[in-house]
């Protein structure tokens, strides 16, 4: 078994890093919930790799590095904490490798693009850094319907989508606009407008058709979660439901993102937690997954 020590070192990462994942994953099941804990902090470690890059050089050579460590997680013997704890997590819940290969390469596209031309090209990232979490989630959560797959992907781009609409003052700090050209053009509203925080009215209209698209993508994870999966993947709900209220939130505001981080208290997300929570264990009559 992995030491307690470096289970602990990657909750510990969870909980640093404020995610609002860390109240979806608290009703899991011990077993469940530490390998979420290793899955997540494998992705936030890939994602610090490109934030803490001195240059995109020093990013892509630290991801090189970092997909080695990965393969030793499926053929040979990690390293690194967080590895090290993938490697168990994987001997109990065999996760593909290709997902885990993707999210390297979907985090490895921020070192290469700063920019998107069309939705297509967003929905790529979206899937690699998003969606692709969601499918290795439902595959430690357990799922039966293969449309489960579906759910994981489209609440993923969904979720992606929310995070861009509320971290844009952020990324363009970074010089980093995800907001497709084809739109900001579409709207009027110049990239340098953006940059600056410029809020008006091509601003709001933006930003009224990004959020109908992230919603179109909730709809769609609704439409596909199979109802034999769902006290399964209560997680899953949970993220998605406290996603949906930051992007309620973001246009209740009337779209002032540039004002500061729009969020969702602690105590609003233990209470969307509890919420899901209980009604999949009503649904699944108090049984308790393995």
């Amino acid at each position: 078994m992995v030491p307690m020590s470096l289970q602990s070192y990657c909750a510990a990462l969870v909980r640093r890093a404020k995610t609002n994942f860390y109240y979806a994953f608290v009703f899991l099941p011990r077993p469940r919930r530490e390998a979420i804990f290793a899955a997540y902090a494998f992705s936030r470690h890939t994602d610090d790799l490109v934030d803490d890059a001195e240059s995109p050089e020093a990013g892509a050579r630290a991801l090189a590095v970092w997909r080695e460590q990965l393969h030793a997680c499926y053929d040979g013997r990690p390293t690194h904490p967080v590895a090290l704890n993938l490697q168990e997590t994987l001997q109990r819940f065999p996760i593909p490798r290709a997902h885990f290969l993707h999210l390297i390469e979907g985090v490895e596209m921020d070192l290469q693009k700063r920019r998107y031309a069309t939705f297509d090209e967003l929905y790529e990232y979206c899937y690699r850094v998003a969606s692709v979490i969601g499918l290795i989630c439902i595959e430690i959560f357990g799922y039966r319907n293969p449309a489960s797959r579906d759910y994981a992907v489209n609440l993923g781009v969904a979720l992606q989508l929310t995070n861009i609409l509320r971290d844009i003052k952020e990324d363009a700090g970074r010089d980093r606009i995800y907001l497709p050209a084809k739109d900001l053009a579409r709207f009027g509203y110049p990239e340098a407008d953006l940059l600056n925080g410029t809020y008006n009215q091509p601003f709001i209209d933006l930003m009224a058709f990004q959020c109908q698209r992230a919603w179109q993508y909730y709809d769609r994870a609704t439409a596909y979660l199979p109802d034999e999966d769902r006290p399964a993947l209560f997680s899953a709900e949970i993220m998605g439901r406290i996603y949906a209220r930051i992007l309620r939130r973001i246009e209740s505001l009337n779209y002032r993102v540039f004002d500061g981080r729009v969020h969702v208290g602690n105590p609003a997300k233990l209470g969307i937690a509890l919420s899901v929570w209980l009604g999949s264990r009503i649904r699944n009559g108090f049984r308790s997954p393995v």
